[in-house]
């Protein structure tokens, strides 16, 4: 690549002013997911302006497609809704829309990726091929790669090489961390609908009690992990939700039970359910339930898994193209996405990388008291949010750094 890199990356702090005040447009203006119409308009009109052409795809989903003569193709994808949470950080440019927020920083992974988009749309003379640009819709239900890929997203653009992604993290801001293999746990969430028999709060003898019901499972699946995954497996698996009745002195006649499953292993997850469903059963019965439960799986996602020879090609360009110190050893997160349905979908290899949003300082303060899980907001915190600085110009650094170690001449 030579110092072409370098001579791009010059003209970020003549951009910069401009991708802070579309990031902070967007912070103001939170959407949910497949319903990011305003987004997906202003991601539209930003590439209009470089003189692209972009696509919309999967209701809100736009792509840009930059061709640059022969060479490698390659895809690089942001995110862009939000959350249903109200926003807490007392920002002069905090959400403007009651009870939604962007509380896990996708307005950032915009700002950055069109920042690298213009960075490469306006040095055509440092790289050749074609780079594609791709800002996925809800991500937070799973449901915004799906809806792209259904619309036809893999014979609508160039198949690429390799597919690059990022997310900023509660980490120190300036730094980025990637690695090979697992990156984001695979993610499955259950609702689960135990039967009883209602009755009088007065007569128990005459119900199948399903709050009791409930409990017994709830404690039950408390062993699953515990006695039933091997040792240095990882596996998680939370009871987030258990609801039955309204009313003191009624005994409801079901009860349901929301779960959360996070693994790293197709046969540690399948393991697991097996063992949730037994458990679920076995209980039911010998409750004495008058119906078998019911099982719904939903918010499924797919396993972060970082191709070796990629992320070795992509490491040695982050490296390359940043000051010493700034790329880190990235250690899996127990967070889950469904990036890698897209790369899938085109049966190509992807990496996936983190980037740090925490002031750096601040960070390391708390670091050294040991408070960093009671100082440093996380992820879907209403109170989370990236500093813009170095935030953006590191994200945006790491997506054309990235991009140029396949395209740069």
């Amino acid at each position: 690549m030579g110092d072409q890199p370098e001579n791009v990356l010059a003209q970020l702090a003549d951009q910069i002013d401009w991708q802070e005040e579309l990031y902070k447009d967007l912070h103001r203006h939170p959407e949910l997911g497949m319903q990011e119409e305003r987004t997906s308009k202003v991601i539209q009109r930003e590439l209009t302006d470089l003189g692209l052409t972009p696509r919309v795809i999967g209701k809100t989903g736009v792509v840009a497609v930059v061709e640059n003569g022969d060479g490698p193709t390659i895809m690089s994808r942001a995110d862009f809704d939000a959350l249903p949470v109200a926003e807490r950080t007392g920002l002069e440019y905090a959400s403007e829309n009651d009870g939604v927020m962007h509380a896990c920083g996708h307005d950032m992974h915009v700002a950055c990726l069109l920042g690298a988009v213009r960075l490469m749309s306006q040095n055509r003379d440092a790289w050749a091929g074609t780079y594609i640009a791709l800002f996925q819709p809800s991500e937070e239900n799973s449901r915004g790669a799906r809806a792209m890929i259904d619309d036809g997203l893999v014979e609508k653009v160039p198949r690429p090489e390799v597919v690059l992604g990022q997310h900023v993290m509660p980490k120190p801001s300036g730094q980025v961390f990637l690695g090979s293999g697992p990156m984001l746990s695979m993610a499955d969430s259950l609702k689960i609908t135990v039967h009883g028999r209602g009755s009088h709060g007065s007569m128990p003898h005459l119900s199948v009690d399903p709050v009791v019901l409930a409990a017994s499972i709830v404690l039950r699946l408390q062993t699953v992990v515990s006695r039933e995954v091997e040792p240095g497996a990882f596996a998680v698996l939370t009871v987030g939700s258990l609801s039955a009745g309204q009313q003191a002195n009624v005994i409801p006649d079901r009860a349901e039970l929301r779960l959360n499953l996070r693994t790293y292993d197709e046969q540690v997850c399948d393991r697991v359910i097996a063992s949730i469903e037994r458990i679920v059963r076995g209980e039911c019965e010998a409750a004495g339930s008058p119906e078998e439960p019911d099982f719904e799986y939903y918010d499924q996602f797919p396993l972060t898994d970082n191709d070796r020879s990629v992320t070795e090609h992509v490491s040695k360009a982050l490296i390359g193209g940043f000051a010493k110190g700034t790329v880190q050893e990235g250690s899996p997160a127990t967070a889950s996405e469904d990036f890698s349905e897209i790369p899938d979908a085109f049966g190509v290899p992807y990496c996936y990388w983190f980037f740090g949003g925490a002031d750096a300082e601040e960070y390391q303060r708390s670091a050294q008291n040991g408070s960093i899980q009671e100082d440093i907001p996380a992820n879907h915190s209403p109170y989370f949010y990236p500093v813009i600085h170095p935030t953006l110009e590191t994200g945006t650094q790491a997506q054309t750094i990235a991009a140029l170690g396949y395209l740069g001449k």
